[in-house]
């Protein structure tokens, strides 16, 4: 790997897109690298077991799964490499594009799938990162099933945490929507379905402000906005809905992207030819692993078919 090296493709991203977008540039014999970045495996890697990933039918845990998939991307012939991607270099008028390295190595390349993926949003209270996979998550689709029968809560007011109480409510005992506002985000459909579980309960102006518990979670203390009294909820996890924020700042200022921050794409092509992305940093509706790795999939396809159609 060196500045005078031109590559037909480089992957950024280390998570089941990026993986995935590997094993088919691979096998299609396309000159390639993939950056991991600071966080190989991506948000996957939180869960303690993933039961709804094809082919696992005794669940994997996520760090697991991760492993398999970099695995088997090596395997084909994938050059992975722990480096992050700071800056592109879009040759809008060519073209070449360049990465930027962390270690200031710069790299060419013919072609680029971005799958930087997302993060989520927290909370920023004490505790909170500690707790993370140990009864503070993000997926219910991913978690909820370890706490059948039991009390948790969600966090958040908007489409994500009526569909994860929704969820939730045929595997717990109890569940808490905890929100900020006055009133739900959530579409009026979505309001209506809640409403009518008898084992959801909704406290509005209502906020987080204390985790209790050391290695797990025992319970939360929650402020009423309104008259600033605090009250305890007893559960033994939360899982957070308040929002996800796409990893694209890299993207700025020249690939499009939407209001909340995620590339707009078309078939995973973005606007400039040449550059794809898959995976949740241009996915703010399914959010899956599967799903990611379906679009990884799709983002390599259209590479070699982009490198065949160009001359170069």
């Amino acid at each position: 790997m060196s500045n005078r090296e031109i590559f037909d493709c480089i992957v950024i991203g280390g998570g089941p897109a990026g993986y995935t977008a590997g094993i088919y540039l691979a096998r299609a014999e396309i000159k390639h690298l993939l950056f991991t970045g600071l966080k190989p495996g991506g948000q996957l890697i939180s869960s303690r077991k993933v039961e709804n990933y094809p082919g696992f039918p005794n669940g994997i845990s996520g760090y697991k799964l991760m492993e398999y998939l970099k695995a088997q991307s090596e395997k084909f012939g994938t050059k992975v490499k722990d480096n992050s991607v700071v800056s592109i270099n879009f040759k809008l008028r060519k073209k070449m594009h360049e990465t930027v390295l962390d270690n200031s190595l710069k790299i060419k390349t013919k072609a680029l799938i971005i799958a930087t993926g997302a993060y989520p949003r927290y909370l920023n209270i004490d505790k909170e990162k500690k707790l993370i996979g140990l009864g503070v998550y993000t997926c219910a689709i991913c978690d909820g099933f370890f706490f059948k029968g039991k009390k948790v809560a969600v966090i958040g007011g908007g489409d994500k945490a009526a569909e994860e109480s929704i969820y939730l409510s045929n595997i717990c005992k109890r569940v808490y929507i905890i929100i900020r506002d006055n009133r739900m985000k959530a579409s009026k459909i979505m309001q209506k379905k809640v409403l009518n579980i008898k084992n959801v309960y909704i406290f509005f102006s209502h906020k987080v402000i204390k985790i209790i518990g050391q290695k797990k979670i025992k319970a939360i203390y929650c402020k009423n906005i309104k008259n600033n009294n605090n009250y305890l909820f007893k559960v033994e996890a939360i899982f957070l809905a308040i929002g996800q924020i796409p990893n694209s700042m890299i993207c700025k200022p020249n690939i499009k992207l939407d209001k909340n921050g995620y590339i707009i794409t078309k078939d995973t092509l973005t606007n400039i030819p040449g550059i794809f992305a898959a995976g949740d940093v241009q996915d703010s509706k399914y959010r899956q692993a599967i799903t990611s790795a379906g679009s990884g999939c799709m983002s390599a396809i259209e590479v070699e078919k982009y490198l065949l159609n160009e001359k170069w």
